[in-house]
């Protein structure tokens, strides 16, 4: 995967992406403030650069974390978390079981973009789509989250 084409977003292009992002982080307007903000088009996806630096992606025209984005900036909101168990089968792509979950933010509702965390170091793994809401995440069994990006696929491996 290449960048297609980049360019470095206006004033009140990059005001309006920070009150977006703030939706899922809490801090976004310290955190990225007087950070150079640049949007990049690939084959599969819409980038936001932050310093030059893929931390967020266009989904459904809302921004949203990577995973080198979530391990960068460690969001507080939108987050999932698994045990030990379920991590090798995360990071090679598969969907997030309910039996593997420890944790999910109560906030999160069928349809939201996740960051998938594993419960001993707090890394981010992957992002996913909840397909049920934040609640029932740790109950009975089935498919919680529809994996969109993993550690180590494309979208990690993108040279900028």
């Amino acid at each position: 995967m290449k960048i297609r084409a980049r360019h470095q977003l206006r004033k009140s292009q990059s005001k309006d992406m920070i009150r977006q992002i703030g939706q899922v982080l809490t801090d976004a307007k310290t955190t990225l403030a007087n950070k150079k903000l640049e949007m990049a088009v690939t084959d599969e996806y819409e980038l936001l650069l932050v310093e030059g630096e893929p931390l967020f992606f266009i989904i459904d025209g809302e921004p949203f974390f990577t995973v080198k984005g979530a391990l960068k900036l460690n969001p507080d909101k939108m987050v999932v978390t698994v045990d030990a168990g379920a991590i090798p089968f995360v990071v090679k792509g598969a969907d997030v079981m309910k039996p593997g979950i420890v944790s999910a933010d109560p906030g999160i509702k069928e349809g939201d973009l996740v960051v998938v965390t594993e419960e001993t170091h707090g890394k981010a793994l992957a992002v996913g789509r909840a397909l049920v809401p934040g609640d029932q995440m740790t109950v009975g069994s089935g498919k919680a989250i529809k994996t969109v990006h993993i550690v180590g696929d494309k979208l990690w491996n993108l040279q900028v």
